[in-house]
């Protein structure tokens, strides 16, 4: 689907303008995304398997839940419709842990240019996966994995080809933050 974006400077800041998706990605224009990991209280990340139809990364894995931030639409109304559209659940605002906005600036050979602001969240999933529901044009698989199982696929980022190749740091800062989230919890 080709949805209006809305355009943002270099540092993230709104324009006043919008594009369609196709346009943004095209240009390379800014724009912010919603990222949602997904975690269990007994230390499990729920990783996404990219859909087969992807034109980037198809069938790597990676966050949880994520999409483009819709024109006129807040971080959190994003995180709160992805997480409904692409596995099925539902999630409130409340539930949201914002973690940070990330910078992720990349260029793909099909010439896609994707210079985006990640907003990221962590939120502790108490639903079986046999209760979600992937959303096939976005999603192929859905796995929980133990957060030293976690850690391993980011050290070995751009290696074993399982994890999308993209900012080790943004990935080990969602580590680190789920890693505090649950100590505080058993403290």
């Amino acid at each position: 689907m080709d949805e209006y974006i809305d355009i943002v400077d270099e540092h993230g800041n709104p324009t006043g303008k919008s594009e369609l998706k196709s346009v943004i990605h095209q240009k390379g224009y800014f724009h912010h995304t919603a990222h949602v990991w997904f975690y269990t209280k007994d230390g499990e990340v729920l990783l996404s398997q990219r859909s087969a139809k992807k034109s980037i990364c198809p069938l790597m894995w990676d966050v949880s839940v994520a999409g483009h931030i819709d024109a006129g639409e807040t971080p959190k109304q994003s995180a709160i419709r992805e997480a409904e559209e692409e596995i099925g659940i539902v999630v409130s605002e409340s539930d949201l842990q914002p973690i940070g906005v990330f910078k992720c600036f990349q260029s793909y050979e099909n010439g896609m240019i994707d210079n985006e602001f990640h907003n990221t969240f962590i939120v502790e999933i108490t639903v079986p996966l046999s209760k979600l529901t992937i959303q096939e044009e976005e999603v192929e698989a859905l796995k929980f994995v133990t957060l030293d199982a976690f850690k391993k696929l980011i050290e070995n980022i751009g290696e074993d080809n399982h994890f999308v190749p993209s900012n080790k740091p943004y990935y080990q800062l969602v580590w680190q933050s789920i890693m505090e989230k649950l100590s505080k919890s058993t403290s």
